[in-house]
């Protein structure tokens, strides 16, 4: 058994779960680029090598077009958690009790240092959380713009076609389609942990409450 002193032991849920990401990236990557050849090839153009693909619409588009709408979950999901509420709900804060997170921050030697200098590095702190998952948002809607409008481009371009310009483009309905049906996934995904946490267990899980208790009582 690992020790509890062991770096992996301690850092193993994010080893594993940034392992499967690019376990799956790859995956993506591998299969999107012959998925494109494939296209390229039946329209009768060059096919595309590796590092061709990696800076093609295709991958850019499907990479940061998932991305986006993860960081878009996580951002407003921590924002709706400040005050909204859910009965019964692991995903909830207590209804009626006020919960450390609420607390003013106070400074002590183990102080994370935006704490201990206050001012306007504390007012920044206390929401850097979601400011962090705000700039990855935009950065990954910047650029799955820019992958699908080069995408998009790429594919007039083979019909013999007029290209799009950056602002014909932001308002077409493929782009924003790309964008919907991944944002209304997220949010269903978060709605099914936040009412199926009130009635499901997972014994041991800290996103479960615990097996035994009341299914209208809340953490």
């Amino acid at each position: 058994m690992m020790s509890k002193n062991n770096f992996l032991y301690r850092n193993s849920l994010s080893f594993v779960l940034i392992s499967l990401m690019l376990i799956f990236l790859v995956g993506q990557f591998f299969t999107g680029w012959r998925t494109e050849n494939k296209e390229l090839a039946e329209e009768g153009q060059a096919l595309l090598d590796f590092g061709q693909y990696i800076r093609s619409g295709h991958f850019i588009q499907a990479t940061f077009e998932n991305w986006e709408s993860e960081f878009l979950q996580m951002m407003l999901y921590i924002l709706l958690t400040v005050s909204l509420r859910q009965k019964g709900s692991s995903e909830s804060k207590s209804l009626t009790e006020q919960e450390d997170v609420d607390k003013e921050p106070k400074s002590h030697a183990n102080a994370p240092w935006p704490v201990k200098k206050g001012g306007i590095w504390l007012k920044v702190y206390k929401h850097s959380l979601s400011l962090a998952f705000g700039i990855l948002f935009l950065v990954s809607f910047s650029l799955h713009f820019y992958g699908s409008l080069k995408d998009h481009n790429s594919e007039q371009m083979i019909k013999n076609k007029a290209t799009a310009s950056v602002s014909d483009y932001f308002f077409d309905s493929r782009f924003w389609f790309e964008s919907f049906q991944n944002w209304q996934s997220e949010f269903l995904a978060v709605a099914a942990i936040v009412l199926l946490s009130i009635w499901l267990r997972e014994k041991g899980s800290p996103e479960s409450k615990p097996v035994d208790m009341a299914h209208g009582e809340t953490p």
